[in-house]
């Protein structure tokens, strides 16, 4: 049967447990399930636990349709369709002793677990010296003087600057000034640009000037430009257009965003490589079963089949 696209979730039946509801996630074929403190992340990281089955007859809390449910190396990216309280995600790692942990985030209670800092002026993202791939096609290429990069010329296929990591370009970013972005939308090139820069796992186009500007163009409608924007936005969603005012701006971000790219990339090889495929939810054994039913007054056998009567109790009480 297959797993309807539902975020569901339910009281936990368990008697006595610090984690009182559960989750049905749907991913997968059957779903994952996990016992929960809270029934969402609104003041911090919720704490997860596997669950051992869905109750047979779960006393619904809360049932929410589903827009996206995407697992992404460590993490499962969950968006519901609602207003609000709407994009969580679920982080699964290892804790001492080699023990699984999992932790129910939003954007804002992640945040709050790290608290801002000031942003250290040399390096970017942890990465001791950065290489920069520069397209070998760039006129007055930024030299990234200030910041700890050095820069290596070849041809790229996508973009103006890149990096790689393992060999292969992971990430790029299309530099322009106002006026190239003008002339790049309305000849209607922007399309490709950003088509070859969506195939990357990370890109951006970065523009050495205000948005605000755009609205002083003289030579073309701005209301032309606007639109085009907002165009390939909705196209190409994966591809983030920045305006950062001025030229040294614009490669300070550049800096910061490949630096963070590399160590992105990294950071999902390294998870897709030590991670264990993520199970559906986990049929009880019989062993559990007798055991559950010994704690809870019924007479069973060491072996054979376990009686219907027990199958029934277990399923409306075990989570």
């Amino acid at each position: 049967m297959s797993m309807p696209a539902d975020f569901v979730i339910a009281r936990n039946p368990e008697e006595g447990t610090t984690l009182p509801y559960l989750l049905r996630i749907p991913l997968g074929t059957d779903g994952v399930v996990l016992k929960a403190k809270e029934t969402w992340p609104r003041t911090g990281k919720v704490y997860c636990h596997r669950a051992v089955g869905w109750p047979r007859e779960p006393e619904i809390v809360e049932r929410v349709p589903v827009r996206s449910c995407v697992r992404r190396g460590a993490a499962i990216d969950l968006v519901l369709d609602r207003g609000r309280e709407n994009r969580s995600q679920f982080v699964l790692t290892r804790i001492r002793g080699g023990r699984e942990a999992i932790f129910w985030q939003t954007a804002r209670t992640a945040k709050q677990a790290r608290p801002a800092v000031a942003l250290p002026t040399a390096r970017g993202s942890g990465v001791r010296e950065l290489e920069i791939l520069v397209d070998s096609h760039e006129r007055y290429a930024w030299t990234f003087e200030h910041q700890q990069a050095t820069t290596v010329r070849q041809a790229l296929t996508a973009g103006d600057y890149g990096v790689r990591v393992g060999g292969r370009v992971v990430a790029a970013v299309e530099r322009k000034s106002l006026q190239d972005l003008v002339s790049t939308l309305t000849s209607g090139r922007m399309r490709y640009v950003l088509a070859d820069l969506a195939a990357l796992e990370s890109a951006a186009v970065v523009v050495e000037d205000r948005y605000s500007a755009v609205f002083k163009l003289d030579r073309v409608r701005p209301a032309v430009v606007a639109d085009g924007l907002g165009e390939c936005q909705a196209r190409f969603p994966t591809v983030p257009i920045v305006f950062c005012e001025t030229r040294a701006l614009a490669q300070e971000w550049t800096y910061r965003f490949l630096a963070a790219a590399v160590v992105h990339a990294g950071e999902t090889a390294h998870a897709e490589a030590e991670a264990t495929p993520l199970p559906a939810a986990v049929e009880p054994t019989a062993a559990q079963v007798r055991q559950w039913a010994r704690s809870n007054g019924y007479a069973v056998s060491d072996r054979g089949r376990v009686s219907r009567v027990v199958l029934e109790a277990f399923a409306r009480r075990s989570g």
